[in-house]
């Protein structure tokens, strides 16, 4: 199979992977009580049954689960997200509205862990057994360990209140690219990136370790290579192929962890707003959050695997 036709069929799979995410989500959502109907008769006594019976009607909310989830199919293939009950806002909108911050926040954590991550696994793995190797794998380890909301905290209790250096909750008005907002951007982003960081670069050192026991690195070195070439020129490229596939799979934590941290740091993103509508009940704003993601870590996961055939032209797709 050529790397075209390879790609071509990943992206065919998409449509039953979210097919099946969204059977589950919509299946799930419904399992909890209430929906945004209810609460908006809780918070408006006066409406009557009649009244709700009508708004139900209006927002296809009045059949069983199984019609409720073919419109609401019908509609997303048109292109038609639904609306925001609680304010009559377009999905869509909303959805576009909050996803720059979301995808900022997510590359700037995917950023911070590569950059941090793959020179201190480096440095591991050519001093491994030494006290850097030792201190690198602890730092590491705690790393994976400390839970992003209580890291978060931890870094307002020091960043904000002891240093008084950084703001802490982002304000929703400014935009995205106001110079204010990267000071903003600076203690969510190494909440989220600081996991990351942490299991790159365990898997960086290990990598590192295996190549630089193979033939052809003594190989490389009994003609006279420098060492640094050595490890720069032929270990790294073998030992980034490990990275690539830990890089591509950590897409989802760091999506996932958005969620918890920008909450955490009031980050007006796609995670912030994905509780809100939990929270709301909104069916069709969640949805919308759940599918997207899907696809983004879907994608990530297809760059990975073209990603693989770069760096290591043995590997074929047949």
């Amino acid at each position: 199979m050529s790397l075209r036709r390879f790609i071509l069929h990943r992206i065919l799979s998409i449509v039953p992977i979210l097919f099946g995410v969204s059977v589950i989500t919509f299946g799930l959502f419904h399992l909890t009580p209430g929906d945004p109907i209810s609460q908006m008769v809780a918070l408006n006594p006066d409406i009557t049954a009649a009244e709700e019976a009508r708004i139900r009607a209006q927002y296809g909310l009045d059949g069983p689960v199984y019609q409720q989830y073919m419109t609401w199919m019908g509609n997303v293939l048109t292109g038609d997200f639904g609306t925001v009950i609680k304010n009559n806002r377009e999905v869509s909108a909303v959805v576009m509205a909050r996803l720059p911050e979301t995808i900022a926040l997510g590359l700037f954590g995917w950023a911070f862990g590569l950059i941090i991550a793959i020179p201190t696994g480096i440095y591991a793995a050519v001093n491994k057994g030494k006290l850097g190797d030792t201190a690198s794998r602890f730092v590491a380890l705690s790393g994976i360990s400390i839970p992003n909301f209580w890291l978060g905290l931890m870094l307002i209790l020091i960043g904000a209140l002891w240093l008084d250096l950084w703001p802490v909750l982002a304000p929703s008005r400014l935009p995205l690219w106001h110079p204010k907002m990267l000071w903003y951007l600076i203690l969510p982003g190494l909440t989220i990136g600081t996991a990351s960081a942490a299991s790159i670069m365990r898997v960086m050192r290990t990598s590192m370790a295996e190549e630089m026991n193979k033939e052809y690195v003594t190989a490389a070195r009994a003609k006279g290579l420098p060492e640094r070439q050595v490890v720069l020129k032929h270990v790294l490229r073998n030992s980034l192929i490990s990275v690539v596939t830990l890089a591509a799979t950590l897409t989802a934590s760091i999506v996932a962890g958005s969620v918890v941290v920008e909450v955490v740091f009031n980050w007006p993103g796609l995670g912030k707003e994905f509780i809100d509508a939990i929270n709301a009940r909104e069916i069709n704003l969640l949805m919308a959050i759940t599918l997207f993601t899907g696809v983004f870590i879907i994608l990530a996961n297809l760059l990975a695997d073209i990603l693989y055939a770069a760096l290591d032209p043995r590997i074929r797709y047949e």
